[in-house]
């Protein structure tokens, strides 16, 4: 059988709150008018007033968001549980990434470890960035984690456990704890929230049902929670990412049994591997305010993935 390709957006959060990474974007200083996320241009007042609370914020995609935000002018509370998880077989985030993501943008970020399976973790971050920054603008869930390579029927309770509850019950506790200060924003509102799901909320990945499952789970969540949100103003979105270079594609890349990941990247139409910098750039499109048309959809973010 042809193992497919499988699309691990996310961040190599290696933790319930995500984790920095390779392609981390927003090096140099906070007046930068241009992320280093691979040359990505951005506007420094395009963000000017906005906060956002950023999970997975480590490495990865969750890093590439945290970093172009700051470029635009965002202030950002950036959360990782920086520590390995059980049932994960491969090292997550550490607080040394978080922190080099602050230091990068000092004054405009701020770094919180903090576990997205902890409901009041969540709260706590949230209210850190209304008390420090004076709202919240924001919130996008890029908190996940990979694991499996083997059947559904051979899925341990350990791997199936963790993807759920830093997948998707980090996402629920996310929107628990900042959608209520998205809706605290006097009326016209525009607040987002944005939840990264995946290529694999549309695809069925061979030895990874457990990881469709929960990616599924994200949009469904998403899609309801914009049903609620009705005539508020306020909006969530997924983006469902296809293979980005990130420790989660390596760890993916392990679970096959592969020697690089470069493999993956025919599965694509762009025939290449995305970098987190360009999954970035359309999240952190959607937290803007130019992006008020987009609700309760995915937005799909793959090289073409799922065409």
């Amino acid at each position: 059988m042809t193992r497919p390709a499988a699309p691990t957006d996310a961040v190599a959060e290696g933790t319930a709150a995500g984790t920095a990474s390779e392609g981390t974007a927003g090096e140099g200083t906070a007046g930068t008018a241009r992320a280093a996320a691979g040359g990505t241009a951005t506007d420094p007042q395009a963000g000017s007033g906005r906060v956002a609370v950023v999970t997975g914020a480590a490495r990865g995609i969750g890093a590439a968001v945290a970093g172009q935000l700051a470029a635009q002018g965002w202030r950002v509370v950036a959360v990782d549980v920086c520590a390995d998880l059980p049932g994960v077989a491969y090292p997550l985030g550490t607080p040394e990434e978080l922190r080099a993501l602050a230091r990068r943008w000092p004054g405009r970020v701020r770094d919180v470890v903090a576990d997205v399976r902890e409901a009041q973790a969540l709260a706590e971050a949230v209210e850190l960035a209304e008390r420090e920054f004076g709202g919240v603008h924001a919130a996008v869930a890029a908190a996940a984690v990979m694991a499996g390579g083997r059947p559904l029927w051979e899925t341990t309770d350990a791997e199936w456990d963790v993807l759920f509850e830093v997948g998707v019950r980090g996402v629920l506790n996310l929107a628990r704890a900042a959608v209520p200060a998205l809706l605290r924003a006097a009326p016209p509102r525009s607040g987002r929230f944005v939840a990264l799901a995946s290529a694999a909320a549309h695809r069925g990945l061979w030895h990874l049902a457990a990881y469709n499952a929960a990616k599924h789970a994200v949009v469904g969540l998403v899609r309801g929670l914009a049903t609620d949100l009705r005539g508020t103003g306020v909006t969530a979105t997924a983006v469902s990412p296809g293979s980005t270079r990130t420790a989660m594609l390596d760890a993916t890349a392990a679970l096959y049994d592969l020697p690089d990941v470069d493999g993956f990247a025919g599965y694509q139409l762009l025939d290449r591997l995305l970098r987190p910098e360009e999954v970035a750039a359309t999240v952190c499109w959607l937290c803007g305010e130019g992006s008020s048309a987009i609700t309760g959809t995915v937005v799909h973010a793959d090289g073409g993935f799922t065409a």
